[in-house]
């Protein structure tokens, strides 16, 4: 993996405002709603099929 030189003019460095309560109880709410509905959902599994052995 080499260096990658950041094109003139622009700047790669992100810095975001920090979260306000409400939009912290907003993500925290809908994380905890994701989780309780992925517990009542049913994972499905597939199987491979077996490989055929062929005797000579």
């Amino acid at each position: 993996m080499g260096y990658i030189k950041e094109p003139d003019g622009v700047d790669f460095i992100i810095q975001s405002d920090p979260l306000t309560d409400k939009e912290r109880k907003a993500i925290s709410e809908y994380i905890r709603n994701y989780k309780a509905n992925m517990e009542n959902t049913t994972k499905v599994k597939t199987k491979m099929p077996k490989k055929q052995v062929i005797s000579a």
